[in-house]
């Protein structure tokens, strides 16, 4: 049964995260095309915030600028009172690709561990001992001297998640990193970044085409139209937490958003300019 959690991570002081009127225009020799404009955002500490919006509209452009793998044409990134202007110490990005974000020369623990020793002067032994603590939180300690190759699809992405949270973020940001994965295994990595974000209250934001992960994982989401792209509106989930996969897929309350995320995805395109003014 769900049950409602007394804590909000909404309730948590301060902003993690602050966009301030970015833009985006990338350039060519003949042409130059505006993928988001004077975005607007704050992303509480400790929040799960997803953006969703059609394809094309600048939803993964965006996530790379908040990770500063990207410069804005125009606005500015906080990370708390910190102008980003390069990739941040303490935020982690989870790629939708996580077979080529693996290394397949080194094994599962060899992965994890890569994500902290440099930074971290810990022993060998302590190494060995946080490797296998995330390991275990996904449940993979038993294929640490594995490969990537060796694993399924579902193995691998956890093996990333691991490696990202290994890095102690105060921010982790996803860029549809279960778009390539079967359905049922979808479902069982939704179950457990929710177990992971509620153990360790790390700060998400999360970039999906799918309406119903954005709404099953996340406290609000963040619509954005198509390209060039603006947030028309941000939804409150309003669901208790923890939640399940099967009961909060049935909540009337899932249905509603879902519904209102779909009136916006399936409107039809209005005549856009995509030309910088």
């Amino acid at each position: 049964m769900e049950r409602a959690v007394k804590t909000s991570p909404r309730s948590m002081n301060g902003e993690a995260l602050s966009l301030g009127g970015i833009t985006k225009i990338f350039t060519s020799r003949h042409n130059e095309l505006l993928a988001v404009q004077s975005v607007d955002l704050a992303v509480q500490a400790g929040e799960f915030l997803a953006i969703v919006g059609p394809s094309g509209c600048g939803k993964s452009t965006l996530l790379q600028i908040i990770a500063g793998l990207i410069s804005p044409s125009a606005g500015k990134v906080l990370l708390g009172n910190e102008d980003v202007t390069g990739q941040p110490a303490h935020m982690v990005y989870l790629f939708q690709q996580y077979s080529k974000s693996l290394l397949p020369w080194q094994t599962v623990e060899q992965n994890v561990k890569f994500s902290f020793s440099h930074r971290m002067h810990l022993s060998r032994t302590a190494t060995r001992e946080r490797c296998r603590e995330y390991l275990d939180m996904v449940g993979l300690a038993d294929f640490r001297d594995h490969y990537p190759w060796q694993l399924s699809g579902g193995m691998q992405q956890r093996v990333a998640i691991a490696r990202a949270l290994a890095a102690e973020p105060r921010v982790l940001l996803l860029d549809e990193p279960f778009s390539s994965i079967d359905a049922l295994t979808r479902l069982d990595l939704h179950a457990l970044l929710l177990d992971l974000w509620t153990q360790k209250r790390f700060t998400a934001v999360l970039v999906t085409h799918d309406v119903d992960e954005a709404v099953f994982l996340a406290d609000r989401i963040a619509v954005l139209s198509r390209r060039p792209g603006i947030i028309l509106e941000i939804i409150e989930t309003g669901m208790p937490r923890p939640r399940s996969p099967l009961e909060t897929h049935e909540n009337p309350k899932f249905l509603a958003v879902r519904h209102q995320l779909l009136s916006h995805l399936l409107a039809k395109p209005e005549s856009v300019d995509a030309r910088p003014h």
